[in-house]
């Protein structure tokens, strides 16, 4: 009886190999380990960034799978190669994504490739954290116009500051009007940064410019910017921002917003209207974003009843009331200024609603549609909005409670619109001038407050600015201002 069992255990092993036999046809053709031929066996990545492991892999008798493995990593994947019919042949593709978190340098991924007879082949790619994927970034830097007022001594301060998240290689500096060159090579901060202040001359008659800089870090990744230097009398500037801030890299570390653009309400006529929260808020008025030179708009010291535009003597305009709005109005080429206030009171907005009311009668007939008015920050959809907090103070001011987490490099994708259960609907909603440089949010909602007269923006621009660098931001924007800053917190 036992005979008769084990016969049987062994035809059914027999008719087991039999059949896979017969399944794959595999035999032994040359009876030799599988061959890999890694595409490199160097992998340069960073935490948190997907790397990929490419290879050949081969074998005269059939593959039958490949394994990585890696503890660190958490990585145990085998990949089986005997599913439809035999593989002789297998180009490895395989993509994987380390975590933000990763401590260490350098990580080895054992490759482990078996074939149909069981013989196997391992070889090792080092995978290091000395991967090199951003560009050097100007988070200083002059504007792509730049005007200096003709003077008895004409000069320019060259001005800037680039960084890199691994090391500068080099930065190149040219006017080639002037011949003026210059390449720098040596840097502060563990080579990752170069802050350069040069001032230059010019030639005190109405001429043209053009400023060029590069920076190239040491893995060849370059950034590079242009600015047109228009030396001139006094222009009808097209643009003028209002800065409230004290220093060069707070007019640079916002994302947007920071200076405040103004409204230009005539030749060499311009009016600002600003919200003032603290007494004793000094501000500027500016024709560039980046730098309160060439030209900054103050008080005139010997005068104090007209502006001066010489950054070198102009004092600020002092705002000595709390919680009220200003309205300035200035001539660049006469220098006079007017100020006067006006309350919270007396602003008013485009938005239907007060903020957080319920049960609306939206159409005017008695019903209701809406179970709560709140608009906010929207990346997605109306369901996915993040709902904006209003200010104690003044009902025309928002923000959003939470900072927003961004890193360099990123294009964010943003309007301000109102929440909604079903999906889209626009009906307080507000767009931006210019997607990539937004300075002046439009209301573009199909219903607003009667006492707002002001026509709505036809622009559904979308706010996709740029980030500069990685940090912690707070997002403010005042609905009577059609004004908002992205601020670093």
């Amino acid at each position: 009886m036992k005979t008769r069992k084990y016969l049987s255990f062994l035809m059914v092993l027999l008719f087991f190999f039999t059949a896979c036999s017969d399944d794959y046809k595999y035999s032994d053709v040359d009876g030799l380990p599988p061959t890999i031929v890694l595409s490199t066996s160097n992998i340069k990545t960073e935490p948190g960034r997907e790397f990929v492991i490419k290879a050949k892999v081969e074998d005269k008798d059939g593959l039958r799978s490949i394994n990585l493995k890696n503890t660190s990593f958490n990585l145990d994947k085998t990949i089986d190669l005997t599913l439809d019919s035999i593989v002789y042949s297998f180009d490895l593709d395989y993509k994987y994504k380390t975590i933000k978190g990763l401590e260490g340098d350098s990580f080895s991924v054992e490759v482990t490739v078996t074939d149909l007879g069981g013989r196997t082949v391992n070889e090792t790619v080092l995978v290091t954290m000395d991967g090199d994927f951003t560009n050097p970034v100007f988070t200083v830097s002059p504007d792509e116009a730049i005007t200096v007022l003709l003077k008895n001594q004409t000069r320019l301060n060259v001005k800037f500051t680039v960084e890199d998240d691994k090391a500068l290689g080099l930065v190149v500096i040219n006017i080639p009007e002037l011949n003026y060159s210059k390449e720098i090579t040596e840097f502060t901060n563990s080579n990752k940064t170069l802050v350069f202040n040069d001032p230059v001359t010019l030639p005190s008659t109405v001429a043209t410019y053009n400023l060029i800089l590069r920076a190239i870090d040491k893995s060849g990744l370059e950034t590079s910017k242009t600015s047109v230097i228009t030396v001139s009398e006094m222009p009808d500037f097209p643009k003028m921002y209002l800065a409230d801030v004290a220093t060069v890299n707070e007019l640079n570390s916002d994302v947007f917003g920071v200076p405040m653009r103004i409204e230009r309400t005539g030749a060499y006529q311009y009016k600002a209207n600003y919200y003032c929260r603290k007494a004793g808020t000094e501000i500027f008025f500016l024709p560039q974003k980046s730098d309160f030179t060439p030209i900054c708009f103050g008080i005139d010291p010997v005068d104090n009843t007209k502006l001066t535009d010489d950054p070198d003597v102009a004092k600020p305009i002092v705002l000595n009331q709390a919680n009220v709005y200003y309205e300035i109005t200035f001539n660049v080429k006469t220098a006079v200024y007017d100020i006067k206030t006006y309350s919270i009171a007396e602003a008013i907005d485009p938005i239907p609603h007060k903020f957080g009311s319920v049960s609306l009668d939206t159409w005017g007939d008695g019903g209701s549609w809406l179970q709560e008015f709140y608009f906010g920050y929207m990346t997605s959809n109306p369901k996915e909005v993040t709902r904006f907090v209003q200010d104690a103070t003044n009902p025309h001011l928002f923000y959003l409670d939470k900072a927003l987490t961004l890193d360099a490099g990123e294009n964010m994708n943003f309007v301000i619109h109102n929440w909604h259960s079903d999906g889209w609907w626009n009906y307080c909603t507000w767009r931006v001038d210019d997607s990539q440089e937004p300075e002046i949010f439009g209301y573009y909602g199909n219903y607003k407050n009667p006492a707002w007269t002001k026509p709505n923006t036809t622009l559904d621009n979308w706010a996709k600015p740029l980030v500069k660098q990685t940090g912690s931001y707070k997002l403010y924007f005042d609905a009577h201002l059609g004004r908002g800053k992205l601020v670093r917190e």
